[in-house]
């Protein structure tokens, strides 16, 4: 299949070995624009989906009591120069599952288009998952990309989120999370993005520490260069006894771009404690000189200590 192909091509673009993505002992759901072209669910993790009124309706269920070994595929894809997506996700962990989930947003070859994803996650008591999201963008910076959800911890579940868009340009990243973290849970999220000529980045997390003892951590790392513009906002909230949150935001200005950074933190609880930090500069001089001393451009050297930064 013609499209099935191309899909393949940009997974390799982005790095990645379809052979690894698609296995046969592995769960996956693949997708261009609102077509589904792969789809297997294997022991112990059920996956669901169709497409109505132009939008893929997704369902990922890993059941009860199960440890699954192989990373769980997610593969989105806009294939065409024009065009969009809509997602609607539900993920949930039943108790005592855990699963690892890698979401592959692949849009190298679009040039006006858009994505938007809703997703509602609910891990049930002693559920872990870590969830890995990476974008792959072309050079045209003509896409709009709106990743909504909503995550529900319940007692002692476990949840550590990745969000990268470090290849290409987006034109406008407009991320919004919000996570309830019951009692004995924790969560971590950390999000790295590079944003280049006139990128615009909006992110808004915001954890809710519920649960006595609960644990939260956000944690950003952008960069912007040219006129790129990021506001960042990471908001922190300790509800019960014995909650602990952190809020780290790190951003690096390269040229004329603009950063604003804004941790909020709130406490409604007088045993709980949050605590938060942000800075915002350019590069490290003695980093840079180091790198020049050894034979490197100003601009190599420069988008190396960024991309160390970003990780």
């Amino acid at each position: 299949m013609a499209d099935f192909e191309s899909l393949i091509d940009a997974l390799r673009l982005a790095g990645e070995d379809p052979l690894q993505v698609l296995t046969p002992d592995s769960a996956h759901l693949v997708a261009y624009d609102h077509h589904i072209v792969g789809l297997q669910s294997i022991p112990g993790v059920v996956v669901l989906a169709r497409t109505e009124q132009d939008v893929i309706k997704a369902q990922v269920t890993i059941l009860e009591g199960f440890t699954i070994a192989q990373p769980i595929h997610l593969c989105f894809s806009l294939l065409d120069r024009f065009g969009g997506q809509n997602v609607e996700l539900e993920l949930t962990l039943q108790p005592g599952a855990s699963a690892t989930v890698w979401s592959h947003c692949l849009f190298a070859h679009a040039e006006r288009a858009f994505h938007a994803m809703q997703a509602q996650v609910r891990l049930q008591e002693k559920a872990s998952l870590r969830y890995q999201e990476s974008h792959y963008h072309g050079l045209y910076g003509g896409i709009t990309v709106r990743p909504r959800a909503r995550i529900r911890l319940d007692r002692e579940a476990r949840y550590l989120s990745d969000f990268s868009l470090l290849q290409g340009r987006v034109g406008l990243l407009d991320i919004d999370y919000v996570i309830d973290v019951g009692a004995d849970a924790v969560t971590e999220l950390t999000s790295r993005v590079y944003g280049h000529a006139a990128d615009e980045i909006r992110m808004r997390e915001q954890v809710n520490l519920e649960g006595e003892r609960a644990r939260g951590l956000i944690k950003s790392r952008i960069a912007v260069e040219d006129e790129a513009t990021a506001q960042v906002l990471g908001i922190m909230h300790g509800n019960a006894a014995g909650a602990r949150g952190h809020v780290d935001c790190l951003e690096i200005v390269r040229g004329q771009g603009t950063v604003s950074a804004i941790p909020e933190v709130q406490v409604s609880h007088p045993q709980a404690k949050v605590t938060h930090e942000a800075a915002i500069g350019s590069v490290d001089s003695r980093q840079l000189e180091t790198l020049l001393a050894r034979g490197l451009e100003p601009d190599e050297a420069v988008d190396r200590i960024i991309l160390g930064m970003l990780g």
